[in-house]
């Protein structure tokens, strides 16, 4: 629910009196019960009013995945769950993104691990020893790509770092990147699939490209697989696999045909 003027209480206005307004709509739905949640256009702020009544300690928003970590203290960690998982997915329903509920003790474990793995990463792609890359953590750097493109003023704002440190941090992130830039492009140039396998019989444009994303770009590589590893690569059920396997095997039959006739 939501109010247009900042004066009215929305869920209050929807529970009533004692709760009288809310306990007739349960009535009239034979005992349903009815939650009332206040909407809010943060959605992580809405995701918290939707948790409740368990109190949210953290929330960490994951925009790529769209998805939300969510720590509630160990001991409302099984109401904020609730019976078979129900309150966690009719919260994610609601808000449209995949929550994560834990414990405050095992997101502050997660944490940690992740920050180890990210210093670990900085150290090795950026050829820096373990202060420098706690630094960077610390710091709230996540990633190359932050490392490499933030505005610079950001990192000379690190006490630790002068303007050489900061340069040179950058110039190594944006060489990282650049390699595996062009070591991809590279490896999608070559996973192109092969105009053969493309005008193959019962072969579709869409479905040469993603089986050449997947390593096999031409009629002999789809020869090679197995039935069960062309429906999980392609989506199709097994006789369909199975056709299209047999059709890309027709030029090894012609092959050994020439072959005895010789």
């Amino acid at each position: 629910v939501l109010a247009k003027e900042s004066r009215i209480d929305p869920v209050g206005a929807c529970v009533g009196m004692r709760g009288s307004r809310v306990q007739a709509v349960t009535n009239e739905l034979a005992g349903e019960r009815v939650d009332i949640i206040l909407w809010d256009e943060d959605v992580a702020r809405f995701a918290i009013n939707a948790m409740a009544p368990a109190e949210v300690q953290s929330i960490v928003v994951d925009e790529d995945a769209h998805s939300m970590d969510i720590a509630v203290e160990d001991s409302q960690l099984s109401q904020a769950i609730g019976r078979s998982g129900q309150n966690v997915r009719l919260a994610s329903q609601l808000t449209g993104w995949e929550l994560n509920v834990m414990s405050a003790s095992d997101a502050d474990k997660k944490a940690e691990s992740e920050t180890g793995e990210l210093i670990k990463t900085f150290m090795v792609d950026l050829d820096v020893d373990e202060d420098v890359a706690l630094i960077l953590a610390q710091e709230g750097f996540s990633s190359l790509e932050e490392v490499a493109y933030v505005p610079e003023q950001e990192m000379l704002d690190i006490d630790e770092f002068d303007e050489d440190i900061v340069t040179e941090l950058r110039s190594r992130a944006r060489d990282v990147l650049l390699t595996r830039a062009i070591a991809s492009e590279e490896q999608l140039e070559s996973s192109e699939p092969t105009q053969d396998l493309i005008d193959m019989d019962g072969m579709s444009r869409e479905l040469a490209l993603t089986l050449g994303s997947k390593g096999v770009a031409s009629v002999d590589d789809l020869a090679e697989l197995a039935v069960d590893e062309l429906v999980e690569m392609g989506g199709m059920n097994e006789q369909e696999a199975a056709a299209l396997i047999m059709k890309a095997r027709e030029s090894w039959f012609a092959d050994e045909q020439t072959d005895a006739g010789e």
